[in-house]
């Protein structure tokens, strides 16, 4: 567990250097192209990622102490939480994609390194998206097999998957204000 967790953190800090190198090279174009985010769509999903941490710590702790109805509680308001969020990025995807801010024909922003900018917010974005899909079928399949009484209720089981769900929850920490703040300082 913890080697891909050191992996996944690895691929995320070459996704930030990434950025970090490109805005420092074009700090004016990605104030602009920053701008045209959607804050109201990010702050709302920071408030539902940091809200599902809370309900997985509650899950953990009610694993713990195997109060199996809280665990699963917890473990369907984390999901439902997630599923939110996901809902909630292909809106602010679609509007970005109406308003053609996916680079190639038809960008919109000048200068061209708004392209870059751009750029990173779809993959930056869209890989945190399939890693919270991920966490999201994870915690599905420990619901249903505690559901079924498959496995018992335990901290271990659940300790793995509240490790992966917070490393997500964090990466989005970091991806909100490189994404979300930057044009608006």
């Amino acid at each position: 567990m913890w080697f891909f967790l050191a992996s996944e953190v690895l691929f995320f800090a070459a996704l930030f250097c990434s950025y970090a190198i490109y805005r420092s090279f074009n700090p004016e174009a990605f104030r602009i192209a920053a701008a045209h985010t959607e804050i109201i769509y990010g702050s709302i999903n920071t408030a539902l990622l940091l809200t599902s941490s809370l309900t997985m710590t509650i899950a953990l702790r009610a694993a713990t102490a195997q109060l199996r109805w809280l665990t699963l509680v917890c473990l369907g308001a984390t999901a439902v939480l997630g599923v939110a969020f996901l809902v909630t990025k292909g809106l602010e995807y679609r509007g970005d994609i109406d308003e053609h801010l996916v680079p190639g024909p038809g960008f919109p922003l000048t200068p061209p390194a708004t392209a870059i900018f751009w750029g990173l917010y779809w993959i930056m974005t869209g890989v945190h998206a399939i890693h919270l899909t991920a966490g999201i079928g994870v915690v599905a399949v420990v619901m249903t097999l505690f559901w079924r009484e498959t496995i018992p209720v335990q901290g271990s089981t659940v300790e793995g998957v509240a490790i992966y769900w917070h490393f997500v929850d964090t990466v989005w920490i970091f991806l909100y204000p490189l994404i979300y703040l930057a044009g608006r300082s």
